[in-house]
């Protein structure tokens, strides 16, 4: 990837309000492409399936055989194509050894029919949700967390180095769990914090997190203060506990370690259509001043600055063209691309 990148999902597999892009289509800003999306044929069945929108829905849908030549034009132009799994209706459960080897043997089918880069993990609503007894994001014992981590791991293996792998968990799932994590306190839900015991077991096999900062409710950051989306603010307290690291469960004792900013992008909706928590250009601009050169932070003070942080990410790549690709414009004046 680029010292800089910009990641976006693409709307493959369906239409809605921001209209059919095609692959081929997509503007040489978007460095990582994310089609969206790989569902399973059940929640518990490990079976993904992915195909492109039905003609009648996406009129302009290109063909399979087009398809494949655009994700090897955009390769050959440097760009990542990945299949992301999940997204809000994409419920995945991996709940059992069967299950995780479907997904395996799933996914990689899908990856090697088009050609792809690799993956993207996109668990949200109830994939992810923690046992009772289950307190060390170090070890865990759910069976869930423990399949999906041997199944990347696998994925892993099977393509080797080169093979990417990308994550977007909501706030909920990762920076919650600085207050509480999972079913054991009073305010217990299992979902809160699930996804680091995945972030951490990958890692190393990690190529770059881009937290949901949107569709979130207040979370609280490294300064004990609740901090809103839709502003510097937000992004700048998200990213720090990301880039500093946190005790999980206000544990100190167990501290989720920093990730490095090579590993790290801001997650964000391209458009005020796209999801709540928009952001405008200016207000992004201000968040990456803060955390890569240590200026314009306003009331929260960072733990440093990190001039290799990776990039954004917004959802989603259509929904950025339907407002004549603003988020893009603004990142590519941002970093000089």
């Amino acid at each position: 990837m680029p010292e800089h990148a910009l990641a976006g999902y693409l709307h493959s597999s369906f239409a809605n309000g921001s209209g059919y892009t095609r692959l081929a289509d997509v503007p040489d800003s978007w460095d990582i492409i994310d089609l969206a999306f790989g569902e399973p044929t059940s929640p518990t069945s490990g079976d993904i399936r992915f195909e492109l929108c039905p003609q009648a829905e996406c009129p302009g849908v290109e063909s399979e055989e087009e398809f494949k030549a655009a994700v090897a034009q955009k390769q050959a132009q440097g760009k990542k194509v990945q299949l992301s799994i999940g997204g809000q209706n994409g419920q995945v459960r991996l709940t059992t050894e069967e299950a995780r080897d479907t997904f395996v043997s799933s996914v990689s089918s899908i990856i090697d029919r088009y050609g792809l880069d690799g993956l993207d993990i996109d668990f949200e609503g109830n994939s992810l949700s923690l046992d009772e007894g289950d307190t060390d994001f170090k070890n865990p014992t759910t069976p869930v967390i423990v399949n999906l981590i041997s199944a990347v791991k696998s994925l892993k293996a099977k393509y080797g180095e080169d093979f990417t792998l990308t994550m977007a968990p909501e706030t909920f799932f990762v920076q919650l769990g600085y207050q509480r994590y999972g079913p054991g306190t009073s305010q217990g839900d299992p979902r809160a914090g699930a996804y680091l015991p995945v972030l951490h077991a990958l890692r190393d096999d990690l190529t770059l997190l881009h937290v949901q900062d949107y569709n979130s409710g207040p979370i609280m950051g490294l300064d004990d203060q609740y901090h809103q989306m839709g502003g510097a603010d937000f992004h700048i307290a998200m990213t720090d506990m990301l880039l500093t690291g946190f005790p999980v469960g206000g544990d100190t004792g167990n501290v989720f370690p920093a990730l490095p900013p090579e590993k790290v992008a801001i997650g964000l909706p391209a458009s005020t259509e796209a999801g709540n928590g928009h952001t405008p250009p200016a207000e992004v601009n201000k968040a990456l001043d803060c955390l890569t050169k240590g200026g314009d932070c306003g009331g929260y003070e960072p733990h440093g600055s990190w001039p290799a942080l990776r990039g954004l990410m917004a959802w989603s790549v259509n929904w950025d063209l339907f407002h004549q690709g603003e988020f893009a414009k603004n990142f590519d004046g941002y970093f000089g691309g």
